[in-house]
């Protein structure tokens, strides 16, 4: 419904009212006054932040200052003299970018019925879009989890007579050359399987007492082979003087592999991987969890000397499905952080470009190392 009683900037400063002030002060949305002549009256604080004009520019000159579509719709709103439905335009700025912006004009009357102003309204509604482009995003990605786990699962099925007659062909071929690589590529196919099935769903770790010294050792004999055919140059430093944690060995297992693959992977020939772990006394990470606070503290680093992780990459690591491998799956490292925080512990990375790469993994130790 029109606004039967005018209202300007005069009339408010007549009353004892600062119109703009209270504008400015109250209201949250951009609140532009146009009288009947068409000159601004009122320009609150979000007005100028929405138009890039400010106060001192806009106020007591015409219309035409401000955005294209603005005028436009400013000019068909004198024209019906009626309230107008919110509309969506553009502000096209070289400096700040477009911006979508919804729009609302409510007309003020005089007595007659004649116009004599307009209060329009705007609203920034960008970041809307944004979160309806990541909404969307989040949308495909569930999707695409929801089919890779569907076909994960079929094809282990299929997988299980595949490795049991290749099993069988080694045993008889023990001596092959490519024995111990057949072994650990069908391990290693067997594991990518597994994370895109235990991604897809709820983990059900089972916790128990597990040396880490152990499982890195387990875990760099089954890439042995691989790190003789690169020509890697592997240094251990197991410092830790207690390595026993409470968590689930398997998984733990699967987490090395995956950020001793990725080293591997990020290497050239004749590179260095170094594998060490260090036992810090409880309470000496100012940032470590409150899960953490009051137990000794179990650090495992694992770097290479690879090509490292562009800048522009380091937020998206743990992303699902982000990958910069022609052939890789975008899992190894969103599973390998959900198996860390699983085991109330933390994962970080520092990388630079063609120096290399360190993950560094923080979990809680037993007081009692037994």
């Amino acid at each position: 419904m029109p606004i039967e009683a005018p209202v300007s900037l005069e009339a408010g400063q007549k009353d004892g009212l600062d119109f703009v002030g209270v504008l400015r002060d109250c209201l949250s949305c951009a609140v532009i006054n146009v009288n009947e002549k068409r000159l601004i009256t009122a320009f609150n604080s979000k007005a100028e932040q929405i138009t890039g004009l400010s106060a001192g520019q806009a106020l007591g000159h015409g219309a035409e200052l401000l955005p294209p579509p603005l005028q436009e719709f400013i000019a068909d709103a004198f024209i019906t003299g009626q309230m107008t439905s919110e509309q969506r335009m553009v502000f096209h700025d070289p400096r700040r970018g477009d911006r979508t912006i919804q729009v609302s004009a409510t007309p003020t009357l005089k007595e007659n019925g004649g116009v004599s102003g307009l209060v329009v309204v705007l609203n920034d509604i960008s970041v809307v879009g944004k979160w309806e482009a990541n909404m969307r995003l989040l949308d495909r990605l569930h999707s695409i989890g929801t089919l890779s786990a569907s076909m994960a699962h079929e094809v282990r099925n299929a997988f299980v007579p595949v490795r049991t007659f290749v099993d069988l062909l080694l045993e008889k071929n023990q001596e092959a050359d490519l024995a111990d690589i057949v072994r650990t590529e069908m391990s290693r196919i067997d594991s990518i399987i597994g994370q895109m099935l235990k991604f897809s769903g709820p983990p059900k770790p089972t916790f128990s007492a597990v040396r880490v010294h152990l499982v890195l050792d387990k875990s760099l004999q089954l890439i042995h082979r691989l790190l003789n055919d690169k020509r890697i140059k592997l240094t251990r430093s197991f410092a830790a003087s207690s390595d026993v944690i409470d968590g689930d060995q398997d998984q733990l297992e699967q987490a090395f592999l995956n950020l001793l693959f990725n080293a591997l992977d990020a290497m050239e020939a004749n590179g260095r991987l170094e594998v060490a772990t260090e036992l810090l006394p409880p309470d000496s990470l100012i940032d470590a969890l409150a899960t953490m606070k009051g137990r000794p503290i179990l650090r495992v680093t694992i770097r290479d000397s690879g090509i490292g992780i562009p800048g522009e990459n380091m937020d998206r690591l743990y992303e699902p499905f982000f990958t910069t491998k022609p052939n890789g799956t975008g899992l190894g490292l969103a599973i390998t952080r959900r198996i860390i925080q699983e085991h109330q512990g933390i994962i970080s990375v520092e990388s630079e470009v063609n120096q290399g790469t360190a993950f560094t993994l923080l979990l809680p130790a037993r007081h009692d190392g037994a």
